[in-house]
């Protein structure tokens, strides 16, 4: 049965985990290295114009590390903290309050999807978790098992559309592009829409037409299933607070075991990704499965023995900051690219090889984390968590740290 709401208020710094602020920083980074190509633009340019971009000859081997060693690895550690952070609020907060919470996800997402960025995953995020309150009265057992169960589903689906020549996302690619069509945007111009758009209403033109392409996108990847099964495991560890008790558990032995399955296949997995799925996409859908998770529970288990080895490291305090802000950072990264590529900014959107957006990846990343260490020297929460949080309890919560 769900918990009754009691204690109502935020978690606490006391509360906190600190190994929880570390693994989201660390996902921050990731998500920042797997976005910036889309920021930028290089994802939408052809190879030809890829190809004759400066310095692209490293390009080739920095797309296929990022489809190695990034790409689905931090989204899927970030899902996995969000099930760690449901389990949080719903043993301490109650299913209501929790509702309340995804309800306003949900319209921060929509916001940030509509007005800054189509590539938002927070929309969908909020849904998930109102479908996991769903999965909540069920036993251990059942709940590893429904996640397995929404982790494998992808694959079956795109077996049978490939053996049955089907595809089920058809209609929304349909209108995504008769979307598109409808405010001028063409394959030619699409690389080059958001550079030349000098004003916000020819970006919000493409935003438009973009949430439609997104859509697609989520309904071809069954992401729907991903999240919610990864939200359930994170909601399993946390429901078992195993986060306090990572001394306890084999980490090393996970973290050799996953890493060892998981890095050859992710290798084949970055070759069919950067070959167009040359076996077709329900050994694609394979690989990505049996790679792309265990690569990120190894990277959670290798991350936290380096900090039980030395948990008053000040690099984990650098790591922290932004984890504690996670939301604020992740909408941040959506502002920085827009200055930096956008037509309304600096306009360096197709223009950069990879490597050199990556540069700029990291680069904001280590801009966050220096915002978010003096943030959190005068203030309690990220602005952004701050709304988030009053909205959710209905009342206000000071925001500047007391002075002791």
């Amino acid at each position: 049965m769900m918990q009754m709401e009691t204690n109502l208020g935020p978690v606490t710094v006391r509360e906190r985990s600190k190994i929880l602020d570390v693994w989201r920083g660390f996902a921050l980074l990731g998500i920042a290295m797997a976005n910036f190509p889309e920021f930028s633009l290089w994802t939408f340019m052809s190879p030809s114009k890829q190809a004759a971009l400066p310095w692209s000859g490293a390009d080739d081997v920095v797309h296929y590390l990022l489809y190695m060693l990034v790409d689905g690895k931090f989204y899927t550690l970030f899902s996995l903290l969000f099930g760690i952070g449901f389990s949080i609020i719903l043993s301490r907060r109650g299913w209501r309050l929790f509702v309340r919470r995804m309800t306003i996800l949900f319209v921060i997402g929509f916001c940030h999807r509509i007005f800054l960025w189509s590539g938002d995953i927070l929309l969908l995020y909020a849904v998930a978790g109102l479908l996991l309150t769903l999965f909540i009265p069920l036993s251990d057992r059942w709940l590893f098992r429904s996640a397995i169960l929404l982790l494998l589903l992808p694959i079956g689906f795109d077996a049978i559309q490939e053996c049955f020549n089907m595809d089920w996302s058809a209609f929304f690619y349909n209108a995504w592009w008769q979307k598109a069509y409808e405010r001028g945007i063409t394959e030619e111009n699409f690389a080059t829409w958001l550079v030349d758009a000098k004003t916000y209403d020819k970006v919000f033109d493409f935003l438009i037409q973009g949430t439609y392409e997104r859509t697609w996108e989520l309904v071809s990847g069954f992401r729907l299933f991903k999240v919610l099964g990864l939200f359930i495991l994170g909601y399993l560890f946390g429901k078992h607070r195993l986060y306090t008790r990572l001394a306890e558990l084999p980490l090393r032995r996970i973290m050799i075991s996953t890493l060892s399955l998981s890095l050859p296949l992710s290798a084949l997995y970055a070759w069919s990704a950067v070959g167009g799925h040359p076996w077709g996409n329900t050994v694609h859908s394979i690989l990505y499965t049996f790679s792309v998770y265990p690569t990120a529970i190894g990277y959670a288990c290798g991350l936290a023995l380096l900090f039980l080895s030395n948990s008053e490291r000040k690099c984990w305090d650098a790591l922290a900051a932004p984890g504690r802000m996670a939301l604020t950072c992740y909408i941040l990264q959506t502002i920085i690219g827009r200055v930096h590529f956008y037509g309304i900014g600096f306009g360096l959107g197709a223009s950069l090889p990879l490597a050199a957006v990556e540069v700029i990846a990291i680069a904001a990343f280590i801009l966050e984390i220096l915002v978010t260490l003096l943030w959190l020297r005068f203030f309690r929460f990220g602005p952004l968590e701050w709304i988030w949080r009053m909205l959710t309890y209905g009342k206000h919560f000071p925001l500047l740290k007391q002075k002791e």
